[in-house]
């Protein structure tokens, strides 16, 4: 994708190292946050043996210590250079890494989703009211509870806001094998999504109905709006190639993270089985039909998941 260069949207809250005050959570489920499905060990998950390792950490600090080493320099304090940053030669300073770069990325992207989703509003007689993008790193605070970055990127429609850790791009790529900016671009567009969905009273109307659903028929009901978000994202897609954004292999990417975080690969991946009745996302096929039918038209009215088979 063709980004550099362009307008990076104001509309970013940057937490990145600080330190949330959790409240009692929303569940997801229930009025809460939409977010990306993540299967299991997630970004940032804790694992087991967390006791074990302070004490080897404690014990290899007091054997540096008594070796003469400090170990603050190899933790990239006191003039050391910490993992997100990297030395350049002949410039003598430190410079930020990936994540600057990142942060730059999806402000860009999302500047572009505001021109789009503003335009579209605007043809309607209806002015777009822009979503904010939090950068968290860890965990966050949201209205809709307190989150983890395991949780993956997720919108929050009680405040009108985007939530994502950075870090989640690079598991979007290792661990779910999902590589490539426009496959990160898919990922912020199809949050915006759901807050184009907020404004159009569609997210309103399912917290509404979602609790007199059972499981599996909010589920369902669930599944519905996630596609619209993925049809959604889509249609930005076909705007940002009208403008000559998008380069070789873009929508490959876009079509590859979709496939990868359907939730029957998630699940076949995880346990090696799917169970239907617990899908909330939709089927790798489905997400990516979707996705290319708002590509294909760039038209709302294409995107009713509601009114046609899924």
């Amino acid at each position: 994708m063709r980004w550099k260069g362009r307008r990076q949207s104001s509309n970013i809250e940057d937490r990145r190292g600080a330190a949330p005050r959790p409240r009692r959570a929303n569940p997801f489920g229930r009025g809460g946050k939409m977010r990306l499905p993540m299967g299991k060990g997630g970004v940032g998950k804790a694992s087991g043996g967390g006791i074990s390792m302070i004490i080897l950490l404690v014990v290899g600090y007091v054997i540096l210590k008594m070796m003469g080493i400090d170990p603050a320099l190899l933790l990239g304090e006191g003039g050391g250079l910490s993992q997100q940053q990297t030395y350049v030669p002949g410039n003598e300073q430190v410079v930020p890494q990936r994540q600057d770069e990142l942060s730059q990325f999806v402000a860009t992207v999302l500047a572009e989703t505001e021109d789009t989703w503003g335009g579209i509003f605007r043809s309607s007689g209806v002015t777009y009211r822009e979503p904010t993008l939090v950068l968290f790193s860890g965990q966050v605070q949201s209205n809709c509870g307190f989150a983890s970055a395991a949780a993956g990127p997720f919108y929050c429609p009680t405040d009108r806001k985007i939530y994502i850790d950075l870090s989640f791009y690079d598991e979007l790529a290792n661990r779910f094998g999902a590589a490539g900016d426009f496959a990160q671009a898919y990922v912020l567009a199809h949050e915006v999504g759901h807050h184009v969905q907020n404004l159009i009273g569609v997210l309103p109307r399912f917290n509404e109905m979602r609790r007199e659903l059972s499981k599996t028929d909010e589920n369902k009901m669930s599944v519905r709006v996630e596609l619209q978000a993925d049809c959604f994202a889509g249609i930005w897609a076909h705007y940002t190639d009208q403008k000559g954004l998008l380069e070789g292999g873009d929508l490959e990417e876009a079509l590859r993270a979709a496939q990868q975080i359907g939730d029957d690969t998630l699940q076949r991946n995880a346990q090696g089985y799917v169970v239907p009745d617990s899908f909330n996302h939709g089927t790798s096929q489905q997400r990516m039909d979707w996705f290319s039918r708002g590509y294909e038209t760039g038209r709302m009215d294409e995107c009713d998941t509601f009114s046609n088979p899924v």
